[in-house]
This record gives structure tokens, C-alpha cells and sequence, in this order.
């Protein structure tokens, strides 16, 4: 039986998924090159357990437990050598998620199953630089991980009955719907999503219409909860684009061609709340602030 978890990041997704995770009863080892990085995703998750205490869906002793399963370090040895799953939350970067498996299969548990939160990359490709390619697997969280309740689980063409039976399993008790695709880029979420990102910037570089004439169309016509442009700044304009070619390399299809327009806009450092800046403006915080309320805990 898995008790104790590492997650390697202390980003975004990776202080997300410690989140769950340690809120859930499981020991969590977050893990981060950077000291800096992992007070700063401890931090946000104090910040959105107390948002659910003011919200009464919490107790106080809740906060202190979860806080209490929570261990951070900057050493991945040490962070992983005890842990039964361990979760990959690192930059969508092919070149640094090959190298960390490397030393994830090194240093972890010969018994131990290794996971990926990558939203495009092959976990073929990544379970091929182990020595384990039947234990690795794809647990894609959606962000943010506290509130969204799919986990997209991605078996690569190795990866066993067994393992992606345990990972099933162990999604199911976080309160997640755990929903099972094969290994191919962009999985089934940002197969589908991506495009229409994609296309919406396609629609704009037209000038067919503005950004929030076409987020406005996409809202009150179709009942999406956010627009495609701002949903694309939400996300990082960067990862809309890194994951575009990576379904674009593995196709060799154009329409998975990222649009002119995007890629200009990442090269101009713009890319989206993170930056202050993308097809809206969040230079001053409550701006950025009000975008992140509508998925506030």
C-alpha cells in the first residue's frame, strides 16, 4: 500500500498535486532545485487551504494535518528514496522531463511507480530512459488541482495492468474521476483544446474579431466557463504553444500549426497572468487576482 509521495516541482501543478495528496492522508515529499520555490508553493497551499477554512469546507485541524503531511526538499535523493509514487510536475520541457526519469530511476525504490504530469509528451519516450518503462505512467491533473476533478491517466505502450490499475485507484481516492487514454500527443484533453486555442488566435490574427468579442461569442454561445484567449493566458501562452508543436512534430499535420500570432507573442515574452501580460492585460494585481477567483477554492 502507498502512504508517502513525492512530487517533483513546487510550481503551479506541483504544489497543487502536494496538495491533494497531503489534504487526502498521504505523506508528501515535495521536491524543487530551488529553496525559494518550494516556500513559495507551501505557501500557496496554506493560502488555498485558508481560502476553504473561510469557506467552511475545512476545519483548522484540517489545514494543520494537511500542512503537517506535507516534507519539502531541494535534494531529489533524498526526497524520493522512501516514496511509493512519484509524480513529475516539472516545466513541459522534453529535454528536462528524459533527464530527471533518469535520475528518478536511479535513486527511487525498485518497487516504486513513476508518473509524469506532462500534458503533450510521449510517455513512451519518457519511460524509455528507465530501466522500469511497466511502472511509468501519465497522471495529466487539470489546474487548478485542488478544484478540478479529472485526472487524465496515460498508459504508455509499456506500462502495465497492474501499474495503471494502482494509479487508477489511488486518483479515485483523492475524490478525482480517473479516465484512461493511450499515448499519443496531446493525449484526448489538449488534443481537442489546443486546436481550438489555436484557432480562436487563428481568428484574431484574421481580425475576423476581437479578443473579447470572441472570448464573449465562445462564453454566452457555447456555455464555456472561461474564453479560449483567456483560458490560453490562464494556462501560459507558452505551454499553448509548446504543447501545439508537440502535437505538430508528432503528426506532421497542419493543423496542429501554431498560429503567427502565438508565436510572436512568446518570443515577445508575453505570455499571459504569469507575464502580466497576453491577450489581456494583468500588470496590476487585483487584475491577475480577479482572473485567479474565478477558480478560487
Amino acid at each position: 500500500m502507498i502512504s508517502t509521495i513525492a512530487v517533483i516541482g513546487a510550481g503551479t501543478m506541483g504544489n497543487g498535486i502536494a496538495h491533494v495528496f497531503a489534504q487526502n492522508g498521504y505523506k508528501v515529499h515535495l521536491v524543487d532545485v530551488s529553496r525559494k520555490a518550494l516556500d513559495n508553493g507551501v505557501a500557496t497551499i496554506s493560502k488555498n487551504l485558508d481560502r476553504m477554512l473561510s469557506k467552511d469546507t475545512i476545519t483548522q485541524n484540517d489545514k494543520t494535518q494537511t500542512l503537517e503531511n506535507i516534507s519539502s526538499y531541494t535534494s531529489l535523493e533524498e526526497g524520493v528514496i522512501k516514496a511509493g509514487l512519484v509524480i513529475e510536475a516539472a516545466t513541459e520541457n522534453v529535454e528536462l522531463k528524459l533527464a530527471i526519469f533518469k535520475e528518478l530511476d536511479i535513486h527511487c525504490n525498485k518497487d516504486a511507480i513513476l508518473a509524469t504530469n506532462t500534458s503533450s509528451i510521449s510517455i513512451t519516450q519518457i519511460a524509455a530512459v528507465t530501466q522500469r518503462p511497466e511502472k511509468v505512467i501519465g497522471m495529466h491533473f487539470m489546474n487548478p488541482v485542488p478544484i478540478m476533478k479529472l485526472v487524465e491517466i496515460i498508459r504508455g505502450y509499456n506500462t502495465s495492468d497492474d501499474t495503471t490499475k494502482i494509479v487508477m485507484e489511488i486518483s479515485e481516492k483523492l475524490g478525482k474521476t480517473a479516465t484512461e487514454v493511450n499515448d499519443y500527443p496531446g493525449f484526448v484533453s489538449n488534443r481537442i483544446l489546443m486546436p481550438m486555442i489555436n484557432e480562436a488566435i487563428e481568428t484574431l490574427y484574421n481580425n475576423v474579431a476581437g479578443v473579447s468579442e470572441i472570448d464573449t461569442v465562445m462564453k454566452l454561445g457555447m456555455a464555456h466557463p472561461m474564453g479560449p484567449l483567456q483560458l490560453a493566458d490562464f494556462i501560459g501562452l507558452d505551454v499553448c504553444l509548446s504543447i501545439l508543436n508537440v502535437m505538430y512534430n508528432g503528426f506532421k499535420n497542419p493543423k496542429y500549426a501554431p498560429c503567427p500570432l502565438l508565436v510572436n507573442m512568446v518570443t515577445a515574452g508575453k505570455t499571459g497572468v504569469k507575464s502580466g501580460e497576453g491577450f489581456y492585460d494583468y500588470s496590476e494585481t487585483r487584475k491577475a487576482e480577479k482572473v485567479a477567483a474565478q477558480f478560487s477554492l
